[in-house]
């Protein structure tokens, strides 16, 4: 199932400026490449929509396949800044891979999402949860004390199940399949998400 970009249309970038944050992000990278540390970006230099204050989210696939992943669930910085950052996590960051090399960098694939506020569900029970989710559209933040993990919306292409969706999710906060107590919480987010292979 693939995720859906259900955000208010006006609030999506145009064409030239997804481009212009996807050319940010593989600068960023080849920058690590070749320095060992991200691009610098001015962000007086770009488009006012770059310089809004967004969370993002960078994920690099090679051969279809997680290759990195690194992003804020907060808005902490202008956009074109943190996708910079980001995007040199993913590439050498990125705790579950070694840092990416020269010989790779060309089977790469860079996606982008960038996030919406997380807001608060209100559930009574497991089940209630399972109900509001919205296959395809919800990414979420899961918490339970000191666990917290999170599932981008295009995570629902590989796990479509709102059941399995979320048994994995709690897998990744480090919280057993069957887990729950009355201190969950969970938060839902939308994404809009693009890639380079999107801009061909």
């Amino acid at each position: 199932m693939a995720p859906t970009n259900s955000i208010d249309p006006s609030a999506l970038l145009a064409p030239t400026q997804r481009a212009t944050l996807i050319e940010v992000a593989r600068r960023s990278i080849e920058h690590g490449l070749e320095h060992g540390r991200p691009l610098v970006v001015v962000p007086s230099e770009y488009h006012r929509d770059l310089k809004a204050v967004r969370a993002s989210f960078v994920t690099l696939q090679k051969a279809g396949q997680l290759r990195g992943c690194i992003g804020h669930l907060e808005a902490v910085q202008p956009v074109v800044v943190d996708v910079a950052e980001n995007a040199f996590a993913a590439g050498f960051r990125d705790p579950r891979f070694p840092p990416l090399t020269a010989a790779e960098w060309p089977q790469i694939e860079v996606h982008l999402s960038l996030l919406t506020a997380p807001e608060p569900m209100h559930f009574n029970d497991e089940a209630d949860l399972i109900r509001q989710i919205r296959p395809g559209e919800d990414g979420l933040i899961l918490q339970d004390g000191p666990n917290r993990g999170t599932f981008l919306p295009s995570v629902w292409e590989s796990l479509p199940d709102p059941v399995e969706f979320l048994v994995h999710l709690k897998h990744k906060s480090g919280l057993a399949a069957n887990h729950w107590s009355d201190r969950v919480e969970v938060y839902r987010y939308r994404a809009e998400s693009f890639g380079d292979t999107d801009l061909t």
